[in-house]
């Protein structure tokens, strides 16, 4: 079945209009524009559903639309590790190898890098790990991250996807640096992992953090900047009901962003199979 080719002219003008009455503070109409765009784009490669719940309006998705994290990140692959280290001071990477060593977890024999991106995170965790896989779902990205030599096998998917499908052997470690902000519901993912892991392996991941107070009972939200953001309740139960034990959860910056720390937590879990 051939789809549905799309008019890019009425795209952009659609967009535009919608991004510019959302910066004027017309959420109505911002909203409607957006629904515009989602009428002439159903794969919402611009990420309008995304901004309209960033808005407080409608549903909140279940996750950020495939092809909308796809493009985005093939757009900025080439300058991505500039923007995300130097100008918005992203280090978790770093972080995480820290937390390992300070845990006195591993070595690793097998490692799956889940939203490998560039490979900032094996390029940390290199001496860690004896295998590393990547996946990431930029093929732009990935081209990166294969020329740092660091990953054994580097594939191209959508981190959901491939956990649901993957038949390699499963692993001691796995890691999910900014995975959590382009998904909202969490089972896939943990339930995943866990299907992924070996018992008594690692899972370590990043999350940006909707506190309680301002949740209302929501586990989730799309928050100011399109990111999804988690309370720490949430993440908790839903380890919890995958089979993991928390080692730790430590409060962290995860990022800089328009001149404001976004505060985050660091994960450590233990699969217990």
């Amino acid at each position: 079945m051939n789809k549905k080719k799309i008019d890019e002219e009425a795209l952009a003008e659609a967009y535009n209009r919608a991004l510019a009455l959302e910066k004027a503070g017309d959420i109505d109409a911002a909203v409607e524009a957006y629904q515009d765009v989602l009428a002439i784009d159903p794969d919402d490669h611009g990420g309008a559903a995304v901004r309209i719940a960033s808005m407080g309006r409608g549903e909140t998705p279940v996750r950020a639309p495939d092809a909308y994290v796809e493009t985005l990140f093939d757009q900025h692959a080439e300058v991505f590790e500039d923007v995300l280290v130097e100008q918005l001071g992203y280090h978790v990477p770093m972080l995480v190898r820290q937390r390992l060593q300070d845990l006195k977890l591993g070595p690793f024999k097998r490692m799956l890098d889940l939203g490998c991106g560039t490979g900032l995170t094996g390029s940390a965790l290199n001496d860690l790990c004896e295998e590393m896989i990547g996946i990431d779902i930029s093929e732009n990205m990935v081209v990166i991250a294969d020329e740092k030599e660091v990953y054994e096998t580097l594939f191209v998917a959508e981190v959901e996807d491939f956990l649901d499908d993957n038949d390699e052997e499963p692993f001691d470690l796995i890691t999910a640096t900014d995975v959590l902000p382009y998904l909202g519901a969490l089972e896939p993912l943990f339930f995943g992992a866990a299907e992924n892991m070996n018992a008594g392996g690692i899972f370590i991941f990043s999350s940006e953090t909707l506190p309680e107070k301002l949740a209302d009972g929501r586990p989730y939200m799309v928050g100011p900047h399109q990111r999804f953001i988690h309370t720490e309740t949430y993440i908790r139960e839903r380890l919890a009901a995958t089979g993991f034990e928390l080692i730790e959860i430590m409060e962290i910056n995860v990022r800089m962003q328009e001149g404001h720390p976004s505060p985050g937590h660091l994960v450590t879990a233990r699969y217990n199979g």
